[in-house]
């Protein structure tokens, strides 16, 4: 038995070791004198100066955001009126619609990538950010539209119809009884969007056009041509600080939201005769 949780301890350590290892040596060398992250040469903060002075990267950064926050509002609305829709209508038309989401979520990106490049050229588009728009927004539907449909499996019907019962219409039952139990479903859909549109490089290599690179395209580039490489180690590293504060208030708030229960309270002293003190 003593045996067997040495080994489970063993296995976790190294796994942490694994994971965050090179985080650790990412992070060191965004402080290192050295242009090519190798011996340490001595400590520095000339990488983190010209990061703040390189207007391609931050152009970079806001085409990013800019493209994820359109991505995820557009398939957020998409996404829940598909699984809606899905939930509502049962058939073998349904059936098909259901595999035609899942089939976004199995299909490898490089194949999306090319066959979303030449949809927009058949089309005469030129590529720009409004096609990485388009790209993104069309694989972010499937992973809302999943996330609503794993709400709506729990959700009772009959609160819809007794809200109608009551004199609520359509469009109030839906806004008062329906979406408030499905948000934490449509949040979860629009966060994993968000992230996933921010962290997109292959589908985006394909669809970006001249002045309309995203981050990651930007970062692959900088790994092949540019000759300050520990400006990337100085970008992740931020990036790395800014998530682990959004955890960190995400967290705070979430307790602020559910404080720990107060003590009970003392009970009340019973009166005399009456268990406050016994009768002689």
């Amino acid at each position: 038995m003593k045996r067997m949780e040495r080994r489970s301890r063993g296995v976790f350590w190294a796994i942490l070791l694994f994971f965050y290892v090179p985080i650790i040596v990412l992070v060191v060398n965004s402080f290192n004198k050295d242009r090519y992250c190798g011996p340490w040469r001595g400590f520095t903060f000339k990488w983190y100066d010209r990061l703040f002075n390189d207007h391609e990267i931050w152009q970079a950064l806001a085409n990013t955001l800019e493209v994820a926050v359109g991505a995820t509002v557009a398939s957020v609305v998409l996404g829940t009126l598909a699984a809606l829709a899905i939930s509502k209508y049962k058939g073998k038309i349904q059936g098909a619609h259901y595999g035609l989401l899942y089939t976004h979520l199995v299909l490898p990106d490089i194949l999306m990538g090319i066959s979303l490049l030449l949809f927009f050229i058949s089309l005469g588009l030129e590529l720009s950010l409004v096609t990485v728009f388009l790209a993104h927004t069309t694989f972010c539907v499937s992973y809302v539209a999943m996330a609503v449909l794993g709400r709506l499996e729990d959700f009772d019907g009959a609160l819809l119809e007794a809200s109608r019962d009551l004199g609520a219409n359509p469009w109030q039952t839906f806004w008062k009884v329906q979406f408030p139990l499905l948000l934490p479903g449509i949040a979860a859909g629009g966060m994993l969007a968000f992230t996933l549109s921010i962290d997109d490089f292959v589908i985006t290599f394909f669809v970006n056009g001249a002045g309309a690179e995203t981050l990651p395209v930007k970062i692959y580039g900088m790994i092949k041509r540019s000759p300050n490489l520990p400006e990337i180690n100085a970008l992740s590293t931020l990036m790395m600080i800014v998530t682990m504060l959004a955890v960190v208030a995400s967290r705070m708030m979430q307790r602020s939201r559910n404080p720990a229960a107060a003590p009970a309270a003392a009970p009340a002293a019973l009166p005399e005769g009456q268990g406050g003190r016994v009768r002689r």
